[in-house]
């Protein structure tokens, strides 16, 4: 049963029972999206780490390896805000 029919089967029987109709699937995705980035920044503040540009920082650090292994002419990333 795909999301679709089993939302129509879960709004149906709630009209049945006089019951409010669950929201349409995929109405709340960005709110999940935006919850879960919050909790991983709460996260961050509470285990003293920072907040912000963690993977970047962390990518950064690893081109930067790469190039002095390789020998080539190193530049530091700039941040972008």
């Amino acid at each position: 049963m795909s999301i679709t029919q089993q939302y129509l089967l879960d709004s149906y029987r709630a009209a049945q029972h006089d019951e409010r109709t669950p929201p349409a699937p995929g109405k709340q995705d960005w709110q999940v999206i935006r919850e879960v980035r919050d909790y991983g920044r709460f996260r961050a503040v509470v285990e003293e780490r920072p907040a912000h540009g963690r993977f970047r920082a962390a990518l950064a650090g690893i081109v930067v390896r790469a190039r002095l292994s390789r020998g080539s002419a190193v530049r530091t990333p700039r941040p972008h805000h």
